[in-house]
């Protein structure tokens, strides 16, 4: 009988995957995240490059209407402002420890 599990287990033992190695594996993932970020990356400048310019492009049609706007509105910003920190605070939020998920 022994003889018999030797012999099946030298038979499967053809058939198992070869040892993973660990730091090829997380050279190559190194790899690959580091190219997704390097595209994300560029992708956000591109964005905010053309984002930029048409800014700039339409500035001096926005800036008088912005001007017009806020005049009226800095009273209630502020307001507005100081009573979002006054609940901030209140609740006691700016005590609480941040809790921060991996």
């Amino acid at each position: 009988m022994r003889e018999a599990d030797e012999k099946l287990a030298a038979l499967f033992a053809l058939d198992e995957p070869p040892p993973r190695d660990a730091a090829f594996s997380a050279e190559v993932m190194e790899a690959v995240i580091r190219g997704e970020f390097q595209k994300d990356v560029l992708l956000l400048s591109g964005a905010s490059l053309v984002g930029a310019a048409a800014l700039w492009a339409a500035w001096p049609v926005l800036q008088p209407a912005i001007v017009a706007v806020s005049q009226g509105l800095a009273p209630a910003a502020a307001g507005l402002a100081l009573a979002a920190c006054a609940v901030w605070i209140l609740s006691g939020r700016a005590r609480a420890p941040v809790e921060v998920e991996s």
